[in-house]
């Protein structure tokens, strides 16, 4: 998915601490994807103040829509440089065009990953038949070492997987708990350049699981459908260990047992909010109301590079973002090589979309 702003802020995302050992409830901001039937789409990340959690930088979270009052996803060929894009549904599908020649749907359950490297050009349209559009799009950011490789792209199905009440299908990374699907050949799973985890959790109105968590990793819970009450525990000496963790008392904590500690953090949080776990949690429980509900769970090792991100493009400074954007539309856009650094997209019915202009005053690091 692209970012549709038409004057996108350019940013400078400095490395981040874990923060406070509590819960840290960041609201979404509407922004309208696409023309005069825009769909909205509510964003989390990157926000003032949070920029990342663990490599994921970007966070759009959209419907359930109906197709015939938005005009459903429409985004014509545009350029990404230094990301990955994740592309997860709840309910409708879209079509997956790139310039590596990929062309594949995206349904509920299964996941798209296109692996931008040095540049790549891709569109998403929702199809004919999706009367009702729901889901996230999601970036990760590539490591240093990683962002000038050969742009891919991959799709993947998942596992549904059963804890306590909860349903999980893990689409990125891994969660401890939850089978590995690597050994299930080579289409089982996405590829992934840095320690991170992305999962859908699914409870029944009223339903509770506890989640294990690897404790390196900083976590964000996007609520999808909700709300959902978070709970985080702290440490209890007498039980002998984090409420909930492995030799912490857990789903098997004694009968006896507090299920949280005065100095514990609990949050009910709302649809289309994201609460922030900072690093150092063995696990977190989830709580439905008197509804069902459903999160989106991301994390990683919090991200020790500078990020320069701006419209599509990730980079480590001004100027190498703007020679992105020259790049973009000189070989794109003017045609003077097509086949250049994004390439072209085959198949798609329509021009691709030019760059915003950049802002007139050089960026500035802002924490």
């Amino acid at each position: 998915m692209s970012n549709l702003e038409r004057e996108p802020a350019e940013l400078v995302c400095p490395p981040e601490s874990g923060g406070p050992p509590t819960i840290d409830v960041l609201q979404p901001r509407e922004v309208p994807l696409g023309g005069p039937r825009a769909m909205p789409v509510r964003r989390t990340l990157p926000q003032r103040g949070r920029t990342t959690i663990g490599a994921w930088c970007f966070a759009d979270h959209y419907g359930p829509d109906e197709v015939a009052a938005t005009g459903g996803m429409v985004v014509p060929p545009h350029p990404h440089t230094g990301l990955q894009t994740v592309s997860w549904l709840f309910e409708g599908e879209i079509e997956h065009r790139d310039s590596t020649g990929s062309v594949e749907l995206v349904r509920p359950g299964a996941v798209n990953l296109m692996t931008a490297g040095r540049g790549i050009s891709h569109s998403e349209v929702s199809t004919p038949g999706t009367t009702t559009l729901h889901g996230v799009q999601l970036w990760v950011a590539l490591p240093d070492d990683a962002r000038d490789t050969t742009p891919f792209f991959e799709h993947a199905d998942t596992d549904e997987v059963g804890i306590d009440d909860a349903l999980v299908r893990v689409f990125a990374g891994a969660l401890p708990g939850v089978p590995s699907r690597t050994d299930a050949g080579p289409e089982a799973s996405v590829t992934v350049f840095s320690p991170l985890v992305g999962a859908q959790v699914e409870l029944p109105a009223g339903g509770e699981a506890w989640i294990d968590l690897d404790p390196a990793f900083e976590h964000g819970v996007l609520v999808d459908r909700g709300p959902v009450r978070i709970t985080i525990a702290a440490l209890d000496e007498e039980i002998g260990g984090e409420i909930g963790s492995e030799g912490g008392g857990g789903a098997d904590r004694p009968d006896d047992a507090d299920p949280l500690t005065e100095t514990g953090h609990s949050e009910l949080v709302e649809r289309s909010a994201l609460a922030y776990l900072p690093v150092g949690h063995e696990g977190v429980r989830l709580t439905a109301t008197d509804a069902p509900a459903r999160v989106i769970l991301i994390g990683g090792v919090p991200f020790g590079e500078e990020l320069v991100m701006w419209w599509n493009f990730i980079g480590r400074s001004h100027d190498e973002v703007a020679e992105y954007r020259r790049t973009w539309q000189a070989e794109v856009i003017g045609g003077d090589d097509p086949d250049g650094r994004f390439g072209t997209v085959a198949g798609y019915d329509g021009s691709p979309l030019p760059a915003p202009e950049l802002p007139t005053v050089r960026l500035k690091p802002r924490g």
